[in-house]
């Protein structure tokens, strides 16, 4: 038996169209039909995690996508908790709508202030990001104390326009998500244990895609 015959031969421009209709196929399989709004997002994560078990467990609170998609239009900010978590983000949708990505991770003022007060590098990037100007989406695909800083920032005031709750692990890391999960705030979270940086990429990059479609459909109307 030659192995070469299972594999399917697809031209490298067709790789992703067809990594979708095998992932649309299969959940029409198990009977599985996404909300409409929805469905692009889950898809994606999916996509990016050959992981069905995001159909369920991914969760959005009410109107999630479509305020999500209108702070993308107000070229609302960016902000992640790991620089791998900036680097999947697709740097041309960025560009296109204008729209600023930031992770403060690295910067050795916040390394110092974490270690000065017995934080988390997480922890002190959410309190500079809750600083910043402007409406700010926060892509959360690692640290659960980035969480937990949200949810106290939150009650002692702040308000983030939107937060996207997927960290991956086991400290600390579903009951953070339940934070978010049971606040008042805007959010795409994923319940349970799994996540990561690249879901949480994923989603964003569903959104900027979602939203530069409708902007080209609009101008093609005028």
């Amino acid at each position: 038996m030659n192995l070469l015959d299972n594999i399917e031969y697809v031209l490298p421009s067709e790789i992703e169209k067809r990594s979708f209709e095998i992932i649309q196929k299969e959940l029409s399989d198990m009977g599985i039909v996404l909300p409409k709004e929805e469905d692009r997002i889950t898809r994606r994560v999916i996509h990016t995690s050959a992981d069905f078990e995001y159909a369920h467990t991914l969760k959005y609170s009410n109107n999630a996508v479509r305020i999500v998609k209108q702070l993308i239009k107000n070229h609302a900010t960016i902000v992640t908790d790991t620089n791998m978590g900036l680097a999947g983000i697709n740097k041309k949708a960025l560009r296109e709508l204008g729209i600023d990505a930031k992770c403060f991770m690295a910067d050795e003022k916040i390394a110092e202030l974490a270690k000065k007060n017995k934080v988390t590098r997480a922890t002190m990037s959410m309190r500079f990001a809750a600083s910043l100007e402007g409406p700010v989406i926060f892509a959360i695909g690692n640290a659960p104390t980035a969480l937990i800083e949200l949810y106290k920032l939150m009650k002692e005031g702040y308000k983030p326009s939107f937060i996207i709750g997927v960290p991956v692990g086991f400290v600390n890391v579903e009951a953070s998500k339940e934070l978010i999960l049971n606040s008042e705030v805007p959010f795409i979270v994923n319940k349970g244990r799994k996540g990561g940086s690249n879901v949480a990429a994923a989603i964003c990059n569903a959104i900027l895609y979602q939203v530069r479609e409708e902007i080209l459909n609009e101008k093609k109307l005028k």
